[in-house]
């Protein structure tokens, strides 16, 4: 599919909604400075030329600019600023980065305007290769992505089969001193976690990470990432997203790298990804930006101004960035159709933006940030209308068929609301959410205590376990989950530190049952990296909005902690199993028997809707356990079929005949048995 915004920046060096007022917007464009990178050496400024099609857009074509064919480009807009928080604003005269540059170099600063009203914006430059009469995406040494040997979609995981791996990007590392400090894990580093001959750059002495790969071993066959996208956030987690449509610069800058690899190093982790059989996701935020061009080039075209009576700020909250404005309506050049039409300019900046990053990068799926604060439920579907239709485009399942099927489907648009707003899914406004409400309950079923709305234990587990007691309607529209990166405030901390704040010493068989839980529950099961092996916190995150949350690292080299690495090992055997299994993709559950005598609370819940292909597990939420050498015998056990015997996944062991249903169980413990 043809975006004409994308397909006019190969020409032309393009700014779209330009505030014009008096004041013609150029371009200034210089190349590198070889004796010191973080100065350029100016080539010279240009004006734009107004379309005469399309008054709000300004084009300059690289041949007016007299550019040499191979070099690499560091350029800014000249505009007029248009903040409206100021009325002295309304004076200045800035240079700001490309709103749809592709790639951003912050270790070089917008020049100061020369006249006038000119002021310092210290924006990033905005990075692009000139070659063959084209403006390529490249880093700033020139690099460009290379998609040779990527994987065909059909060879990705479909919805109902993944699991997630959440990764922030903040990590500890061993410092010169012998003491632990953090640092970004960059797109290298997390590339290391799937080839074991990779070298974490940022991260050479975690041992834990050299000669291994993680995320492989533990088998996990999708990654998220936190905003990849470029912030001014440093050693956070990036969700002020500056620039839409560049991969982030810190990202992409290793320690002891001098120019940062940010797009190719992304694109290289992504292509990893694919041929590890791993989906990559997302992570976007499109409720606001944090120091985003369009702040300065067309303010009201695209945010809100706050406290002005707009009806569209009502309760959202922008956290400190500007809230898009998406109900905005305007007649005139339409970026992605190149035809003139009503539009609303912050809507299709950000489709223009996904389309960039479906097309560009090849992203398999979607998490959409504070969809509350998005506050507009017809952008939320058209933008994932939108976006599957460019994912058919590249080879995927129709539009049509990936809504009907959407278990089946290998892409997936996911929104992120703590309150689990079901109608987003209901109305096919979204084809998921986070599912906050399982996380609720694991954290009181694990202490033996119901869930916060409900007067039974068992359906407690019940609502746990299948979330089409929640009003789900099928597993691939939950994504479930013990922890997520919000570890801020009592209740959200890591899985391990909850469990230690309310007095359980003995963690590993409370993890381990929670897992199981996790991974044979209805719903996509996400894992938060560290969860996997009991990281824990190392700052403390009392407050619910603290800055702490998003600098507490991940730890791994814990993971060598003899307690841990047994943990690690389970949960991965889990791992291996929730993917190959065909009884946990499908909705069918029963619970098929309960045991709440003398102290005990065990549940059996069978998954799967095949005689011959069952997973029954019989988890106990209680500190019973059957005296040694004895029996727990579960009635209803399902039948075994000729030739079939049943094995249990977490030891990995075949279950003589005579044991089935009635094998002993220990406190805190769930067994999981399948049909082989």
């Amino acid at each position: 599919m043809i975006i004409d915004l994308l397909s006019r920046k190969q020409t032309h060096f393009v700014l779209w909604r330009a505030n014009y007022r008096e004041t013609t917007p150029t371009l200034y464009i210089g190349s590198n400075n070889p004796q010191n990178p973080s100065q350029i050496i100016k080539v010279g400024e240009f004006p734009l030329h107004q379309s005469p099609d399309f008054p709000e857009l300004w084009e300059v074509s690289p041949q007016e600019c007299g550019l040499k064919d191979g070099q690499v480009y560091f350029y800014w807009f000249k505009v007029r600023n248009t903040d409206p928080y100021d009325p002295a604003n309304a004076n200045q005269i800035l240079y700001c980065t490309d709103p749809t540059a592709t790639t951003v170099d912050r270790r070089k600063s917008a020049p100061t305007p020369a006249e006038p009203g000119g002021v310092a914006s210290f924006d990033p430059a905005s990075v692009v290769l000139y070659q063959n009469g084209t403006l390529i995406p490249c880093d700033p040494d020139g690099q460009t992505v290379d998609w040779e040997g990527d994987t065909s979609l059909d060879k990705l995981p479909t919805n109902n089969r993944l699991v997630i791996y959440e990764l922030p990007t903040r990590w500890t590392r061993i410092g010169a001193n012998g003491g632990i400090e953090a640092g970004n894990g960059t797109f290298r580093d997390v590339l290391a976690l799937l080839r074991p001959d990779v070298t974490p750059p940022t991260f050479p002495r975690l041992r834990t990470l050299n000669n291994r790969a993680h995320l492989v071993e533990l088998g996990v066959n999708a990654l998220e990432l936190l905003p990849p996208e470029d912030s001014d956030d440093n050693l956070e987690w990036g969700y002020g997203t500056a620039n839409y449509f560049a991969a982030d610069f810190d990202l992409g800058r290793p320690d002891h790298q001098s120019a940062p690899t940010a797009s190719t190093d992304l694109a290289n982790l992504i292509k990893t990804c694919h041929q590890n059989g791993l989906r990559f996701f997302v992570d976007v935020v499109m409720a606001f930006s944090r120091n985003n061009p369009y702040h300065n080039v067309s303010f009201l075209d695209f945010y809100i101004k706050w406290a002005s009576g707009d009806p569209e700020q009502g309760g959202r909250d922008g956290f400190g960035g500007d809230l898009f404005k998406y109900n905005y309506w305007v007649e005139g050049y339409h970026p992605i159709t190149g035809q003139k039409s009503w539009l609303v300019p912050a809507r299709e900046y950000l489709k223009a933006h996904i389309a960039h990053w479906l097309q560009y990068y090849r992203v398999d799926g979607l998490r959409l940030d504070s969809v509350n604060n998005i506050a507009n439920y017809d952008f939320l579907q058209e933008f994932k209308d939108f976006a599957r239709t460019l994912w058919d485009k590249r080879g995927g399942t129709g539009v049509s068929e990936a809504v009907a099927t959407l278990g089946a489907s290998r892409f997936l648009v996911v929104g992120e609301e703590l309150s689990v707003p079901l109608s987003l899914v209901h109305q096919n406004r979204l084809d998921g959410l986070w599912n906050e409400k399982f996380k609720q309950i694991i954290r009181q079923v694990i202490l033996g205590k119901n869930a916060w709305d409900e007067s039974s234990f068992e359906w407690s587990v019940r609502k746990l376990i299948d979330c089409r007691n929640l009003g789900f309607t099928d597993g691939s529209q939950a994504v479930n989950y013990l922890t997520s990166h919000d570890v801020g405030g009592y209740g959200n901390e890591r899985f391990f530190n909850y469990l230690v704040s309310n007095g359980i010493n003995r963690t590993e068989p409370r993890i381990k049952l929670a897992f199981v839980c996790l991974l044979t529950a209805v719903g996509i099961p996400m894992i938060l990296a560290g969860d996997e092996f009991a990281d824990q916190q190392d700052l403390g995150l009392t407050d619910e909005h603290g800055n702490h949350k998003q600098i507490d690292p991940v730890n791994f080299s814990r993971v060598k902690d003899d307690w841990r690495q047994r943990i690690f090992q389970y949960v991965a055997r889990l791992v291996k199993f929730r993917k190959t299994s065909d009884a946990l993709p499908v909705n069918d559950t029963q619970f098929i028997h309960t045991d709440f005598n003398d102290g005990k609370r065990v549940l059996v819940w069978q998954r799967g809707n095949q005689p011959d292909n069952l997973v029954v597990v019989v988890a106990n939420f209680s500190d019973y356990g059957t005296p040694w050498g004895s029996e727990y015998r579960v009635p209803n056990w399902p039948a075994t079929p000729a030739g079939k015997q049943w094995k249990e996944i977490t030891q990995e062991r075949i279950v003589p005949a005579e044991w089935v249903g009635r094998e002993g169980i220990f406190p805190w413990e769930a067994k999981v048995y399948t049909l082989v």
